[in-house]
């Protein structure tokens, strides 16, 4: 298969995929390396498809028009962050990322994409299992999410939520 039949297939695929797909998963279908996929990845965004790399794999950004998409800056603890995600995702918003904004290299961000309680838990599980500081403790607990909402509705009860824990920074 060549390289433009490979990044057709790539398209395909995470356009039909119901959750993330794994860069090595992309790799054993199509018989090439890891580090092809991640080439084919950086051409197909440089070429305008807005793929999002997260921990759980490849996915298409399917941001609908009807949407409300807002940044919040919030301030927690590590042992709140559990409670402040599950906050969000409890009215059906999705925390797409996670931003600081460090002194010596600038911005720094995560795509997290974050959309159930279970993707919340799994998150949590994976900062204790890999012993990993969250990118807020560069901040002492100072950061940004995008937050996804099908309506403002909902936006405003996950933004209340938010403010009536403290964690917002307004």
């Amino acid at each position: 298969m060549d390289s433009k039949a490979r990044r057709e297939y790539i398209k395909k695929v995470l356009n039909n995929a119901v959750k993330p797909k794994k860069g090595q998963e992309l790799a054993e279908e199509l018989g090439v390396t890891r580090q092809v996929i991640v080439k084919d990845i950086a051409i197909l965004r440089a070429s305008g498809i807005d793929i999002i790399a997260t921990p759980e794999g490849y996915m298409l950004s399917k941001k609908e028009k009807n949407d409300i998409e807002r940044i919040v800056a919030v301030n927690h603890s590590r042992e709140e962050i559990k409670d402040e995600l599950e906050i969000i995702v409890k009215y059906g918003g999705i925390v797409k990322d996670v931003v600081v904004e460090h002194s010596l290299y600038g911005e720094i961000k995560a795509m997290l994409m974050l959309k159930t309680l279970y993707d919340v838990q799994s998150f949590v599980n994976k900062i204790e299992a890999y012993q990993a500081e969250p990118l807020s403790s560069l901040t002492r607990g100072v950061h940004l999410h995008t937050i996804e909402a099908e309506n403002e509705k909902d936006m405003e009860k996950i933004i209340h939520d938010l403010k009536s824990k403290g964690y917002l920074i307004e």
